[in-house]
């Protein structure tokens, strides 16, 4: 169907105002899963969702902390070596450019500086500004001994702020800073509603709450569902030396006896492994009685995989080291990445600037230094004319996952290094769209040089303009990735339940389903959707959890499978991701975990990544043949 027919066909039509974001899925209750833990009551699946958004915002809370020590020892080491008016001039800049750092000041002691840091909202005399003036004269405390500082967050009733500071490197100088915890509010808030803790809100255009899929009438949801606690992790280690190296399924069971938070380093046949709980003692039982190891020792040992000067890497040699980036946030809080094998994944390809992932979300913050160069300039359905800017924080978080700069020492790594994301705002301020508003996004990505579509949102009602969509961009040989939903339900959720659309739902950091994940026979592939961490509007970064998330992961696959091998149609893109997984659940394909979680470098492996397998042998032939023509 061309494009000005699909135009005229949903102009004809009545716009049915659905919500179809993740946020809006409506509720159904339940239900008991093989191998999984019995539905919670109500009131348990509200403590349970509670918890996880706990969990988010206490990361988000460790992921602010740790994006501004950086700028602060960035911006200390700047400002030393700076006359009076250069530091007013780059301070100004910083807090125009990050609105979360509300105010800074220089500290050289040794000039007798006397500055005071302040903000227009904390009155003086109150007890707001007695605590700022407490933990500022901490903060110069530790510039005075060379000393960071971090500040608790205050008040302790309803936390606003926090005070910190970084010494410049040499001297007792330094820069201290206010910042704002308002990105704590706008993620609690965020969760409520794709978690569904509260009502779908009323705001927006097309105020309306979750709708029944069958009746189509309005229905409230009043409480969440089952979510499972990410535990904190202990420094508890071993070294193990196989005789073979594990396979992916060995090495999932593993961690699954160990509770594994962390993918172990590798070196050849050697691994370190990191247990939750569990000493020495017990981690040697346990290899010495299930793996018959070479050897297990403590990990006192200094271990290096420097190639010898004689040696030459050969291709399983560079497969078996990952690529570790420096982006600051990605080796304390980004699981989602080594889990599913991306970063060795890299060795094989790093994806291409011409293989476009189009996101049809809120938009994007275009603004953002770890979208700088990744993001084209995209399309604004709600509003044409106008940037697609994102003013929500969904579809900036589902675009870092996917292509936030790597290796620039800043904020997270992104998927691919090379991808570039085509922001789509389709949905509004409050996170909701129509089926229109969906299906025009879908169209005008198709149109503009998508070759991968995400589509984190959905509900349970067949809309057929949507449909109509997903087979045109379907048939322009587009691979379209979608979220099942967060509702812990077997009722297929759409767009994912469509046949042409590659269907997500997500695991946590222990590779079980994510307690809120849909399920069903309707599920392809799992990857991970706990307290992933990414991009956020502002400047900032902040942790979701939500199949919102697991969902952009295989939309960067398939864009790291195009770029590593461009003859490869659509179908066959979704057959090599659902065929290399890690097999979870029952074996083969089961309903909760559909063909398993994905395995970034197995797919890349299957595309030809450095070889011409077996079962693409008939694409590498033709381009023999074509060649000669």
């Amino acid at each position: 169907m061309s494009r000005h027919i699909w135009f005229a066909v949903l102009l004809a039509g009545t716009v049915a105002c659905l919500a179809i974001i993740m946020m809006p899925f409506s509720k159904e209750k339940p239900r008991t899963a093989v191998q999984q833990p019995s539905a919670a009551a109500p009131a348990q699946e509200q403590q349970l969702k509670q918890e996880i958004m706990l969990r988010d915002m206490s990361a988000t809370d460790s992921l602010a902390r740790k994006d501004a020590q950086q700028h602060l020892k960035t911006m200390s080491n700047t400002m030393k070596s700076t006359t009076l008016r250069q530091r007013d001039a780059y301070t100004k800049k910083m807090l125009d450019d990050h609105q979360h750092l509300l105010s800074a000041i220089w500290i050289d002691d040794h000039n007798d500086n006397h500055s005071k840091l302040g903000f227009r909202s904390i009155k003086p005399g109150t007890s707001l500004a007695r605590q700022l003036e407490t933990y500022s004269q901490s903060a110069r405390k530790a510039l005075q001994e060379q000393r960071s500082y971090e500040s608790p967050a205050f008040p302790a009733d309803h936390p606003e702020y926090f005070v910190a500071a970084e010494p410049a490197k040499q001297g007792d100088q330094g820069v201290i800073a206010l910042y704002s915890m308002d990105i704590l509010k706008e993620v609690q808030n965020h969760q409520r509603k794709n978690l569904r803790l509260t009502p779908y809100p009323k705001e927006g255009r097309y105020k309306m709450e979750s709708f029944h899929p069958e009746t189509l009438k309005d229905t409230t949801v009043k409480t969440g569902q089952d979510n499972e606690n990410a535990s904190h992790y202990y420094e508890n280690e071993i070294v193990v030396t196989f005789h073979r190296d594990p396979t992916s399924k060995d090495m999932a069971l593993i961690r699954k006896d160990l509770s594994c938070k962390l993918p172990p380093h590798q070196i050849g046949n050697t691994y370190i492994f990191h247990a939750d709980g569990k000493n020495m003692t017990q981690l040697k039982a346990y290899f010495l009685d299930k793996w018959n190891p070479k050897y297990v020792e403590p990990h006192y040992l200094y271990l290096t995989n420097d190639l010898s000067p004689n040696e030459t890497p050969t291709e399983q040699d560079t497969l078996d080291t990952s690529e570790v980036p420096n982006d600051i946030l990605f080796s304390e809080y980004q699981w989602n990445l080594p889990i599913i094998e991306t970063t060795r994944g890299w060795k094989l390809n790093k994806g291409a600037s011409d293989v476009i992932v189009a996101v049809v979300d809120t938009g994007a913050d275009l603004d953002h230094p770890d979208l700088k160069g990744r993001v084209l300039p995209g399309y604004n359905v709600i509003a044409p004319g106008t940037r697609p800017m994102d003013d929500v924080g969904h579809g900036t978080h589902v675009t870092g996952i996917i292509s936030a700069q790597v290796n620039n020492n800043e904020g997270v790594a992104g998927m691919t290094w090379g991808n570039k994301v085509l922001p789509v705002k389709a949905l509004d301020k409050s996170g909701s769209g129509t089926t229109y508003s969906v299906s025009q996004g879908i169209i005008w990505a198709a149109d503009h040089g998508a070759k991968v579509i995400n589509l984190s949102l959905g509900n349970y009602a067949d809309a057929q303009f949507l449909h109509e969509a997903i087979k045109y961009a379907y048939n322009k040989d587009i691979v379209i990735v979608a979220a099942t939903g967060n509702d812990n339900t077997e009722r297929p959720g759409y767009p994912a339940a469509y046949p042409e659309v590659l269907s997500v739902s997500a695991t946590d950091v222990n590779l079980k389903r994510a307690s809120f994940s849909n399920y069903g026979s309707y599920i392809d592939v799992m990857a991970p959707g706990e307290s992933i961490a990414s991009t956020y509007p502002n400047n900032q970064y902040a942790a979701l959890s939500g199949t919102s998330m697991a969902s952009p992961h295989v939309a960067a696959l398939a864009g790291l499978i195009r770029s590593v091998n461009p003859s490869l149609h659509n179908t066959e893109v979704m057959d090599i991701i659902r065929k290399n997984v890690i097999d979870l659940g029952n074996p083969g394909r089961d309903k909760y975990f559909g063909y398993g979680q994905i395995d970034v470098l197995a797919s890349l492996k299957a595309a030809g990544g450095g070889s011409n397998p077996l079962q693409l042998f008939p694409q590498y032939m033709q381009k023999k043949l074509d060649s000669l023509k």
